[in-house]
């Protein structure tokens, strides 16, 4: 009998012995919201690497807080770069008050971002200020540092829960510049789950009140993994205007060299 007590005291001890041991690996594996905002970030980024390089056209819509709006056709290119951010060349082809004004743009992960805008009105190339990256960019609802890509190190994060963004079941993510310069305290950014694309973003102001909202529609895949949005819309919440980006005619892996995105070429740039 009491063999038979003993033996059963030590059964159960082995359960919870086993049951603890369980918990303390769940707890083991289970990543901060820290870690977890970390990770669907790079995840979202890692499934868009090996385009090489693209070009696309793009209008650009202004809207003004009457709903006034003006149209100028614009042309993009851009490029991966091993190691580093990617550099962007935009182009303004119309109307005629813009035509030839030029954007380049050489993303870093932790340095400053390398900015230059041409302004053939004034017949010079005009370097963007670290300290005034967060400026209006040629008018629109886009600041000069919503242009630069995406890089990790850009940002801390934090997962903030789940939601329904655009009728897709996404993350949720507030992502912290890093960058002191920056016009933002912070990003909230919604990521679908099945694909990782990003839905919506919420940018807030230097007083952390909501400044502007960005929202992707249209996505379309190239190449069978490259997804790209056919319009991206950011609104001013605070002083009612928009500006929305429709692209059109993506080709990738056109053979862009390094010498397609010099500052020195601006002003010859077509």
């Amino acid at each position: 009998m009491l063999t038979h007590t003993l033996l059963k005291k030590n059964k159960i001890a082995a359960v919870f012995a086993a049951t603890a041991l369980t918990l303390l690996s769940s707890m083991a594996l289970a990543q901060s919201p820290q870690e977890q905002g970390l990770a669907i970030s790079k995840e979202s980024k890692e499934r868009d690497l090996g385009w090489s390089d693209s070009t696309a056209d793009m209008l650009m819509l202004l809207r003004n807080k009457q709903g006034q709006e003006s149209v100028r056709e614009i042309k993009m290119r851009s490029m991966e770069v091993a190691n580093d951010g990617d550099k962007s060349l935009t182009i303004f082809n119309k109307p005629r008050d813009v035509k030839g004004t030029a954007f380049l743009s050489f993303s870093h992960p932790v340095a400053a971002d390398d900015q230059w805008l041409y302004l053939p009105a004034l017949k010079r190339v005009k370097r963007i200020s670290s300290r005034n990256k967060s400026g209006p960019f040629m008018g629109s609802e886009f600041a000069f540092e919503d242009l630069s890509s995406f890089e990790i190190e850009k940002y801390t994060y934090k997962y903030l829960g789940d939601e329904i963004a655009n009728g897709l079941d996404s993350f949720k993510v507030e992502q912290l510049p890093v960058d002191e310069n920056s016009g933002y305290t912070r990003r909230i950014v919604w990521i679908d789950k099945k694909d990782y694309l990003i839905q919506k973003i919420d940018f807030y102001d230097r007083k952390n009140s909501l400044l502007k909202t960005l929202t992707y529609k249209g996505y379309q895949q190239y190449l069978n993994k490259h997804w790209r949005a056919r319009s991206m819309e950011m609104v001013n919440h605070q002083n009612g205007k928009s500006t929305e980006l429709k692209w059109d005619n993506y080709a990738f892996k056109t053979g862009l060299t390094d010498g397609d995105f010099n500052k020195n070429s601006l002003k010859r740039v077509r």
